[in-house]
């Protein structure tokens, strides 16, 4: 699997991850992108660094599980709120279920960050 390209593409309108491998549709997941007054970059970015564990440092050490940090601060990662995926509610992260960011960093990882990529759109 080392030569699989992975996209996870976030569609802003819909609020929906669709996660292919080699082009294959694999994943279809709901998420949390940025409520009103933050942002969620769009654009197409390479993984720039991974933690299975990690805790924010800007908001006050919130648990950032299974983190793919894709554009400085911004990350795709997992969330303990769950109500809230389908509709905007974060920072400007890109939110998902705990077992959903957990698969997604698993296939990363096991493909490497320079097969991936994370396509935001509106």
């Amino acid at each position: 699997m080392a030569a699989s390209k992975v996209v996870a593409h976030i569609d802003l309108s819909q609020q929906r991850m669709y996660v292919s491998v080699n082009g294959k549709r694999k994943y279809a997941w709901k998420v949390s992108t940025a409520r009103r007054g933050y942002r969620t970059p769009i654009g197409t970015y390479s993984p720039k660094r991974m933690y299975r564990r990690y805790f924010s440092k800007k908001y006050h050490g919130s648990p950032m599980p299974n983190s793919i940090f894709f554009h400085g601060g911004y990350a795709v990662h997992g969330t303990t709120a769950i109500k809230n995926l389908g509709r905007p509610a974060s920072h400007g992260c890109v939110r998902l279920h705990p077992s959903n960011a957990r698969k997604l960093y698993s296939l990363v990882r096991s493909v490497g960050m320079r097969n991936a990529r994370i396509k935001i759109t509106r």
